[in-house]
């Protein structure tokens, strides 16, 4: 198998330690990046009712302005939303201006539409440099990485029964995607996560419960 980095490295964890990387307590949190997304959306939030279970969505405010519904529904599910910056932009790849433009407007957008305030932002890529942490101070967001990145959007169950069998923990911080890079196999992976928390006798946390 190519190597993936399923969990990021210890000596990294450690260097920007005022990040969460895992869940606060014993308890699993799932999330989710990308979306929403009218192809897989309605998916996973069917499966979060049928189990009961609350997650957090990094959403991307361009979608979040094309398919308001979407957002009106994981609101009214209980579920919390977080930031994933405006266009899905690498925040290490922009300047500082264009950094913090689309952090704010994505905050803007759902406190102006939906009277929500993001508490949680997540860079996409994984990507962050010292300027975002300064403009996620200023919004006042909490940045959320990983323990266990799923690799959905590769396509394939097989990577993602690998990730979930050698490095699910009962404090993980999981990553799926709410887009069509994962739509072939969301529905699977998702209930084949469940089911293998079950059967480690771990517990699904709530989003604050996992992150305060």
């Amino acid at each position: 198998m190519i190597k993936y980095f399923f969990n990021p490295p210890g000596f990294v964890k450690h260097l920007y330690d005022n990040y969460l990387w895992n869940s606060v307590t014993s308890n699993v949190l799932i999330t989710f990046d990308d979306g929403p997304n009218p192809s897989t959306t309605e998916i996973i939030l069917k499966i979060l009712d049928d189990n009961k279970i609350v997650s957090l969505f990094f959403c991307v405010g361009n979608n979040i302005k094309q398919h308001g519904s979407l957002v009106s529904e994981i609101i009214s599910a209980n579920h919390s939303i977080g930031n994933h910056t405006f266009n899905h932009q690498i925040i290490t790849q922009c300047d500082h201006t264009k950094g913090a433009s689309e952090i704010k407007a994505t905050n803007d957008l759902l406190f102006q539409k939906y009277n929500y305030t993001a508490r949680y932002f997540r860079p996409p890529h994984g990507r962050f440099n010292k300027a975002m942490t300064e403009i996620l101070a200023q919004n006042n967001l909490k940045n959320v990485m990983w323990s266990l990145l799923t690799y959905d959007y590769k396509s394939d169950v097989n990577i993602v029964k690998f990730a979930l069998k050698n490095y699910l923990e009962k404090d993980s911080v999981i990553v799926f995607h709410d887009s069509n890079k994962s739509k072939k196999v969301i529905e699977y992976a998702l209930n084949y996560t469940i089911e293998i928390i079950h059967k480690k006798n771990f517990s699904i946390g709530k989003v604050d419960q996992c992150l305060s």
